[in-house]
């Protein structure tokens, strides 16, 4: 694989700051013909429910359908398809949902209230989400653990329906992505994809209830749809390529580095891998693993496409820079391989997710750490962060004022009521103010 060159860079470098910049540049831009097509399909399903899915689906799919009831999956075949798992799979799928559910049953919001002294009353309460759908990628690539990403925290928050939807081109049905929605409490499991299963959600249909909030990962066509959806519905985010940066004090088996960065670049070709070091020669370790190791992939053409284009080798001063660097790239993961990584933890301000020390692969983290596997990327982190209980739950503010309390607070609300000219808020309150 000699032909293979990955991209290195010197924060020493005049134009460090210019190269970071073009590095990082990505945009997940949907074309015209891509917005068209989309809108389209959210019209008439809009306008046609059921009819306009069902002829999606056949001519997306493959299928040969008359009804979108024929496309639900029952509770009793979602059941079958976990007891049908072998015992090893089986035992993986369940350990995952134990560790990702007791994670997240710690983020668990709680109503709160307090009482003045003059018993007026103020607080928060705290109610789950209603009914959420959730995407789910099907055919080749189906993912049984985004099922219990996204499924786990909405039923742990309380959301009282999950409606799963699941493309099955060619009738390819994933057993293991119906077992983790057995074992996930799903709801109801649709046979429907692309943009038209989103735009179900979004609105209903006859057959496919309206949700409330639409989550999970999809093709250009779903996060197309999914955003222009938004605000009919509430979506968890549009999601960019996954991103991994690796900070290292050239210590890790550089082998072990090399497959970390493979882990995310074979997800696709606009994958971003990236090594951060202060050490020049680990560079060079890494870079000859990379090559030693990438015949032996199965994804190797995916992974070479992202490592050629996307990823780099980034050669620091020392670990504060190497943080410094970490925190303007605001990765998806980042991985702390290092002796003392609690040392630099303090130094992190943007990160989806923190995997720390040697051992901590960031593959753990995908499937059966605990911690949620969709996170912000391409630099949201920066104002985001991962998917979680509270995604599911709403908080309504909790106002109730004693008589005394309302006269008080009336007097100062007159004022500034009266300082915006607003003299209906200003007489609404002073009715309360006692003489």
């Amino acid at each position: 694989m000699s032909e293979l060159v990955i991209k290195r860079f010197d924060s020493t470098q005049a134009d460090f700051s210019e190269q970071m910049d073009q590095l990082l540049a990505w945009e997940a831009v949907s074309d015209d013909k891509v917005n068209q097509i989309v809108n389209e399909i959210l019209k008439r399903v809009r306008a046609e429910g059921d009819s306009a899915v069902v002829e999606y689906t056949n001519r997306f799919d493959g299928t040969s359908v008359d009804h979108l009831a024929e496309l639900e999956m029952s509770a009793e075949r979602l059941q079958a398809a976990l007891d049908g798992l072998p015992a090893d799979q089986r035992k993986a799928l369940e350990i995952a949902a134990q560790r990702v559910q007791a994670y997240h049953e710690r983020q668990k919001g709680e109503s709160w209230q307090y009482t003045e002294a003059d018993g007026t009353m103020l607080g928060q309460k705290v109610t789950p989400v209603d009914r959420v759908g959730l995407y789910v990628p099907g055919g080749k690539a189906a993912y049984p653990s985004s099922v219990l990403m996204n499924a786990m925290p909405a039923k742990v928050a309380g959301v009282k329906e999950i409606i799963m939807v699941v493309p099955t081109p060619g009738g390819v049905v994933n057993e293991l992505v119906l077992a983790a929605a057995c074992l996930a409490g799903v709801d109801r499991v649709f046979c429907v994809g692309g943009a038209q299963a989103v735009a179900a959600l979004a609105y209903g249909t006859e057959t496919i209830p309206q949700v409330d909030k639409i989550v999970g990962p999809g093709n250009i066509f779903v996060a197309t749809a999914k955003r222009a959806v938004f605000g009919a519905v509430g979506i968890d985010m549009i999601a960019g390529p996954s991103e991994i940066l690796v900070v290292c004090d050239g210590k890790t088996n550089p082998d072990w580095v090399a497959m970390d960065l493979f882990s995310q670049a074979e997800h696709d070709e606009d994958a971003q891998p990236i090594l951060v070091t202060p050490d020049a020669d680990f560079i060079d370790a890494v870079e000859q693993s990379i090559h030693k190791l990438l015949p032996t992939m199965e994804r190797k053409e995916i992974i070479e496409i992202s490592l050629r284009l996307r990823a780099a080798l980034i050669k620091v001063k020392d670990l504060d820079e190497a943080m410094e660097v970490a925190n303007r790239i605001a990765p998806e993961h980042l991985e702390l391989s290092v002796e003392d990584p609690e040392s630099l933890l303090p130094k992190v301000r943007h990160a989806g997710a923190i995997f720390m020390g040697r051992y901590t692969a960031e593959a753990l983290g995908d499937y059966c750490a605990g911690p949620n596997h969709v996170l912000p990327t391409s630099g949201t982190a920066r104002f985001s962060s991962p998917l979680g209980v509270y995604d599911f739950q709403k908080r309504s503010s909790l106002i109730m004022f004693s008589e005394e309390g309302a006269s008080e607070m009336g007097k100062v609300a007159s004022v500034l009521a009266r300082g915006e000219s607003l003299t209906a808020h200003a007489r609404s309150a002073e009715y309360r103010i006692k003489e």
